[in-house]
C-alpha cells in the first residue's frame, strides 16, 4: 500500500474523493487543486471534521476566502502554496517575488498555517525516455528546495516540500530524497501513455479493459466490440499506432473509432481473419490513460494469478 499501511498522507483531486476517503477513516488528506471559491464551505466541513485536511492556494484572493471563513474551535486552515516550476499549469512562478510574499501572508495570518510547498512536474509528460524524465525531476526538485531555502532565510517556516508526477516518481533522482514527500499519481496502475513517455514497460501496466466481439463486417474489414468511449475514454485522440488504445496480443489490430458504446477495430494492414475472433470472444485493451478509464467503470476486478481477489470501486465525480 502506498501509504505504508496507514490512513494518512493521501492526495485527491476532487472533493468527492476526499469525502469517500474520509468516510473510510483517512484523516490526513490534501485537496491538490487550486481552491475553488464555491467549494470553500465544503472544504471547511472537511477541515473541521478531519485531523488534517489540506487545501492549496496560489493567489491572495484564494487566501482571502480562507480568512473570511474561520474554522470552528480556533482551528487553522492547513494551506499548501502551489508553485509553478516550469510546468505551466497552476501555481505561482517559483522565481517570482510574489511567491515569497504569498507564502509570508499564509504564514502570518491567524486563520492559516503554511503546511508546505507543492509543485507538480507535469512537464515530464512531454518527455521521452528516462534521461529526459530525470532532467525534469531534478530541475523541479532543485527549484522547490531552493524556494524552501529562500523561505527559511526570510523567516518563514516551511515544514514540507513536495513534488509529484508519475514519470518523476517512476525514475526518481537522488535529490528527491531531500524532499519530505512525493506524490506518484497513477504510478500503481500505469497505462499506454506512461509506457510511451518511458515511465514503465508494457509488462508493468496493471489495467486492462475487457471487451467482447459483437459484430463481423467483412465488407468494411472491421470487427465491432462492446467498448466505446464510455468504457475507455477518448484521451488518446486516436493518435497511437494502434488507434485509441492498445489491443493486447494483437499488434496487427487498431481501434480506429468509438461511439458511446461501440468500438470499431480493423487491421493495420491486410485483411482480418474473422475465424480468429468468434462472436462473443474477449479482447483485452490496454487504455491510454488509466485514470480516465477508471472513472468510466462502476467496478474494477483485481486479479492475481488468474483469480479475482478483490473488487475496487472508483470515486464518482473524478
Amino acid at each position: 500500500m502506498m501509504t505504508n499501511g496507514t490512513r494518512r498522507c493521501i492526495v485527491v483531486s476532487t472533493l468527492a474523493e476526499a469525502r469517500f476517503y474520509a468516510d473510510g477513516g483517512f484523516d490526513d488528506i490534501l485537496y491538490a487543486y487550486p481552491l475553488p471559491f464555491d467549494k470553500v464551505e465544503e472544504c471547511a466541513v472537511l477541515s473541521e471534521r478531519l485531523e488534517a485536511f489540506h487545501v492549496l492556494v496560489d493567489s491572495h484572493e484564494a487566501l482571502e476566502q480562507l480568512r473570511k471563513r474561520r474554522l470552528e474551535k480556533g482551528k487553522q486552515w492547513m494551506v499548501w502554496l502551489k508553485v509553478d516550476c516550469e510546468n505551466g499549469r497552476a501555481g505561482v512562478v517559483h522565481t517570482d517575488p510574489a511567491a515569497l510574499e504569498l507564502a509570508k501572508a499564509i504564514s502570518h495570518l491567524e486563520e492559516t498555517e503554511l503546511a508546505g510547498v507543492y509543485a507538480h512536474c507535469g512537464n515530464t509528460y512531454s518527455c521521452t525516455g528516462v534521461q529526459e524524465i530525470q532532467a525534469v525531476a531534478q530541475a523541479t526538485t532543485a527549484a522547490v528546495l531552493q524556494f524552501a531555502n529562500r523561505l527559511q532565510k526570510a523567516g518563514v517556516e516551511c515544514p514540507r516540500t513536495s513534488i509529484g508526477s508519475t514519470p518523476s516518481c517512476s525514475h526518481p533522482v537522488p535529490d528527491m530524497g531531500k524532499l519530505t514527500e512525493v506524490h506518484p499519481g497513477n504510478y500503481i496502475f500505469y497505462d499506454a501513455q506512461q509506457m510511451l513517455i518511458g515511465s514503465c514497460k508494457k509488462d508493468d501496466i496493471a489495467v486492462r479493459v475487457l471487451t467482447r466481439v459483437i459484430g463481423h463486417y467483412p465488407h468494411r474489414n472491421q470487427l465491432l466490440v462492446d467498448c466505446g468511449w464510455t468504457g475507455l475514454s477518448l484521451h488518446s485522440l486516436g493518435k497511437l499506432q494502434s488507434g485509441y488504445a492498445i489491443i493486447e496480443g494483437h499488434p496487427d489490430l487498431k481501434l480506429v473509432g468509438m461511439t458511446q458504446e461501440h468500438g470499431r477495430i480493423e487491421p493495420i494492414s491486410g485483411k482480418i481473419d474473422f475465424s480468429k475472433f468468434p462472436l462473443g470472444s474477449i479482447l483485452r485493451i490496454i487504455p491510454y490513460h488509466s485514470c480516465a478509464t477508471a472513472a468510466m467503470h462502476p467496478v474494477y476486478y483485481v486479479h492475481s494469478e488468474g483469480k479475482i481477489v478483490a473488487t475496487w470501486t472508483p470515486i464518482r465525480g473524478w
